[in-house]
């Protein structure tokens, strides 16, 4: 791939099902180059796979489709434009058998937009999630700039999040709306300084089923609970008790069990590394009831991107990763042993289900997703979102790559080569998390560093997820050393077995944890010869303070003060002395911008040749839903630098 072929990639998101398992619609998100935003149109797809999709929406930006159970009408989200008010999305419905969208909310309701609707299963009401600004923030005051708002008195640790901003001004609340008569305004169902999340129905659309913490010590851990509550918000009812992270509550079909998404947290709240996230089941009569755990442990982890829990008459619908796959179970309402429904070398990545039809979004090595049906053990192909992209020719397929750590331990990765015979110059690109997976996806990194001439070796060393909780939790309090080990020898297994790869010119690159792994390689190897760090935790003592999460985040992977000064890659910037380029986002909060400024004016110092390469207007998530503008410059400079370090012999 080029740069310039993100304008080619179309993503699927997780589509919606017509009750009667004939139609699926989705939303395909793709750059607008030209117009430097995201563009995203619904499509519609028959799921018996006889005719090709077509688009359904011509919108600036349509997300989160949803049909009515009763199948009439298709409720979604619409942003009307790039940027100010009409960037923030508000809840439309259109008729099924043809018809304009019309608005059902819009900013006068929700000056900061709405959140993905959620059907009564009556198809009379819709709930979704919204933020409620303070009077006189965000806007909800013409004559008041944002410089000219009070300050912000702040009491708690959870105050702010990468890519949202401040969140104590701002709390999310639950809302429901009719959305066939004009005039009522949407009913604000919760209320006070609580967040609140991921809104279901009961069968009977009597109940309300939300998640928060509402407990005391909130501010402290990271447990919440499932509450239910009647849709005008009276009578609410803690149904967990207090020991998980929760998420995605759903009613089974009987309305009797409330399944969910959970992990375990300790008995600190605190303890959350490597824990895999797993379904739940607690009864919906249940007050501040243990909820059974319905998957195992140690081998299943969600890791779909669906945004809800989906439930059919059989069971429940849960995206489990597996060795850089996302595989789809089926997960029996009283536990025991899923069923596959789809896996392989692929990643179902958004599903629904309905009269018996399975529709996901599924990615493979060399596709971003497209769309693929299942009924009755037969498993159809529907859309063809990647052809464009495909017909350039210049997607390459990863191949897998199977090493062994020096104590013997399996190290699981990937190698995308570029064309010709080499020999090519080597790039070790490492994810972040470090409980997350690379995997069988599109990956824009590793095909665009192909497209310019460099084998790409990526993979997932312990710390990664996919692989077991043990596997996740094996670099805790040390997690440079126990990384890099697995690092070195997936590259060294690599160079071992394909001739092509020229073991004199490696460069190394990474980001957020990726970007911690890159700087401290450079301070304890002498393999490569420059780096790429990016968005990096630098400096895990200043991280604890700075970062939106590092009052929690930082402890629990990189132990104590004393370990985080010893083990920190910073410690180790007198040893970095190959040039190093230097990646960040001034409005970066999950790794603050001191994180760079603190290496940069290290390595500076002692006369490293170093570049701060710095992103206005930007978050944590630049490299994968920034600016097109600026992903195609931060790819321009890239390339510029390994030009310039790998490609003299």
């Amino acid at each position: 791939m080029k740069p310039a072929d993100l304008g080619l990639v179309r993503t699927p998101g997780p589509p919606t099902l017509s009750p009667d398992g004939r139609t699926a619609v989705v939303a395909v998100t793709r750059l607008d180059l030209e117009a430097d935003a995201y563009r995203a149109q619904l499509w519609t797809v028959p799921t018996d796979g006889a005719e090709p999709a077509r688009p359904l929406t011509h919108g600036w930006s349509d997300q989160a489709p949803s049909f009515s159970p009763d199948g009439r009408w298709l409720a979604f989200l619409r942003a009307a434009g790039k940027s100010g008010k009409e960037a923030r999305p508000q809840l439309y419905v259109m008729p099924t058998d043809g018809g304009d969208a019309r608005p059902v909310t819009t900013v006068e309701h929700h000056p900061l937009g709405a959140g993905a609707p959620v059907w009564s299963p009556d198809s009379t009401r819709i709930a979704y999630v919204a933020r409620v600004p303070d009077e006189g923030r965000y806007g909800t005051r013409e004559d008041v700039a944002p410089e000219q708002e009070p300050p912000r008195r702040i009491t708690s640790l959870r105050y702010r999040l990468d890519g949202v901003g401040f969140v104590l001004d701002r709390r999310p609340q639950v809302f429901v709306v009719d959305p066939f008569h004009d005039g009522p305004a949407p009913v604000q169902v919760t209320s006070g300084d609580f967040d609140h999340a991921d809104v279901a129905w009961s069968p009977d659309s009597s109940l309300l089923a939300f998640t928060s913490a509402r407990h005391d010590g909130r501010d402290r851990d990271l447990r919440g609970d499932v509450f239910v509550c009647t849709p005008d918000g009276k009578d609410p009812r803690q149904l967990t008790d207090t020991t998980l992270s929760v998420s995605q509550p759903a009613f089974g079909p009987d309305g009797r069990t409330v399944y969910f998404l959970g992990s375990e947290v300790g008995p600190s709240g605190l303890d959350f590394v490597a824990r895999h996230t797993g379904l739940y089941a607690v009864p919906a009569d249940a007050a501040e009831g243990t909820p059974t755990r319905l998957t195992p442990g140690e081998t299943h982890h969600h890791g779909d991107s669906t945004g809800r829990t989906v439930v059919t008459a059989d069971g429940v619908l849960f995206g489990n990763e597996n060795r850089g796959a996302v595989d789809l179970l089926l997960v029996p309402f009283d536990g025991g042993e899923p069923r596959l429904v789809l896996g392989g070398q692929r990643q179902a990545v958004g599903f629904d289900a309905a009269a018996g039809v399975v529709v996901a979004s599924v990615t493979t090595g060399d596709s971003a997703g497209e769309l693929v049906a299942v009924s009755d053990g037969t498993e159809r192909a529907l859309t063809a979102f990647g052809s464009e992209l495909a017909r350039t020719g210049r997607v390459r397929v990863p191949e897998e790559l199977d090493a062994t750590a020096p104590d013997g331990y399996p190290v699981h990765g990937w190698l995308v080569r570029p064309e010709g015979p080499g020999p090519h110059p080597v790039l070790l690109l490492i994810h972040g998390g470090p409980f997350a997976q690379y995997g069988w996806t599109l990956l824009d990194e590793a095909q665009v560093y192909a497209g310019a001439g460099y084998a790409v070796v990526m993979g997932n060393p312990r710390g990664s997820s996919g692989y077991g909780q043990a596997h996740g939790a094996a670099i805790r309090y040390d997690v440079g050393e126990r990384s890099a080990a697995d690092l070195h020898a997936l590259l060294d297994h690599a160079l071992a077995t394909r001739p092509d790869l020229d073991a004199d010119r490696i460069g190394v690159m990474g980001g957020s944890h990726g970007g911690f792994m890159t700087t401290w390689l450079a301070g304890h190897s002498d393999r490569f010869r420059a780096a790429i760090s990016e968005r990096a935790v630098n400096a895990p003592d200043s991280f604890t303070g700075s970062s939106d999460i590092g009052w929690y985040f930082a402890e629990q992977y990189y132990g104590d003060a004393d370990l985080r000064a010893r083990r920190s890659p910073l410690a180790a910037a007198d040893d970095i002395s190959i040039p190093m380029l230097i990646i960040h986002s001034e409005h970066d909060w999950r790794c603050p911008v001191e994180q760079a400024q603190r290496l940069f004016v290290a390595l500076k110092l002692r006369g490293v040749e170093t570049e701060l390469l710095l992103f206005p207007g930007e978050g944590h998530e630049l490299s994968r839903s920034g600016l097109p503008s600026h992903r195609i410059a931060r790819f321009d400079a890239i390339l510029d630098w390994w030009e310039r370090h790998l490609r003299t012999s």
